[in-house]
């Protein structure tokens, strides 16, 4: 694991000297290529795993939860249970299983909801969410409801300070503070509302959610081995 983190940082940094270097030409690829480095370990670790039919599908309907109950929500901007799914999937099934859970939910979704070059950033925000909340769900943070919600509120303002990233590469040729503020400032009402719909959901559902997950990891016996 320590190696797929380094090789992601090292990739990561990387492409990112080149969008300083090159950006006046190669932003918007270069951007891509960079949340693409950045996932790819996930992705060839996962390749390398024995796993069971049982426990592909089990992610892949997992990701298809997490992906079909953003859907009824859209109407309402940045409220939906997506990311609460996802932090669930991965306090049960560790991070590996988080992060696929999380970029699958942005893809799916997406077909429903539209594909753009937000859709890979989308995919390692939420990639994230399942990532981090699996490396700390032993800890004594995450095994509180307080902990959960705190998880889930910070993720809610960090998931949209990241997605505005894409959009103010876009605009490289006009970037300055003052845009680079309004863009977060103009965010907020969104990032507050993903940040309390987490928390709504978490308060409400979590417990019931928690348990029948792990009841079905332990009578399966399914993911019993963390994948990271």
């Amino acid at each position: 694991m320590k190696r797929m983190l380094y090789f992601g940082s090292l990739a990561a940094a990387i492409v990112v000297l080149a969008v300083v270097l090159w950006m006046d030409k190669y932003y918007m690829p270069l951007s891509f290529l960079m949340i693409g480095l950045a996932m790819l370990p996930f992705y060839i670790r996962f390749e390398r795993k024995t796993m069971k039919a049982e426990e592909i599908l089990l992610i892949a309907m997992l990701g298809a939860i997490a992906a079909v109950s953003r859907v009824p929500f859209a109407p309402l901007p940045s409220v939906q249970p997506t990311s609460f799914v996802i932090m669930m999937s991965a306090l049960v099934f560790g991070p590996e299983v988080g992060f696929l859970v999380g970029s699958i939910a942005a893809v799916v979704s997406n077909i429903f909801l539209g594909q753009g070059p937000w859709t890979p950033w989308q995919m390692f925000c939420w990639g994230m969410i399942g990532f981090t909340a699996g490396l700390l769900r032993n800890t004594r943070f995450m095994k509180s409801l307080w902990g959960k919600n705190i998880f889930g509120f910070s993720w809610g303002f960090l998931f949209g300070w990241i997605m505005n990233l894409w959009f103010l590469i876009g605009m490289y040729d006009h970037l300055s503070w003052k845009v680079f503020a309004s863009a977060y400032v103009a965010s907020f009402y969104f990032d507050l509302a993903h940040a309390l719909s987490n928390v709504f959901f978490i308060s409400i559902f979590s417990a019931i959610w928690l348990k029948i997950l792990l009841r079905v990891k332990s009578k399966y016996g399914l993911l019993d081995s963390e994948l990271a």
